[in-house]
């Protein structure tokens, strides 16, 4: 989490599974959870739409986005930065 003024705003690190869409991605973030009672740990999914304003971000990339007000009926979050480019095959 980054600390902008008084405001707690959130910052997930994700995988981007879609940039089919216009300054839109979608990004995969996965977190690792603890089960209250049997206390074995699990992975979990969740994606996100985040705004891509200049359509930099490609299948692949490892990115960091941050929380933002409602850009659309699912966009809520925006990219902040291309932490990891995807490897091209040739």
């Amino acid at each position: 989490m980054a600390i902008l003024g008084d405001k707690n705003i959130k910052e997930l690190k994700g995988v981007v599974i879609s940039n089919k869409w216009n300054k839109t991605i979608v990004v995969e973030v996965e977190t690792i959870k603890k089960h209250p009672l049997f206390k074995k740990r699990f992975r979990t999914q969740k994606k996100y739409y985040a705004h891509d304003e200049a359509n930099e971000a490609n299948q692949g990339d490892l990115v960091l986005i941050r929380q933002t007000r409602p850009l659309s009926k699912l966009k809520r979050w925006k990219l902040l930065s291309i932490v990891r480019a995807a490897q091209v095959v040739a």
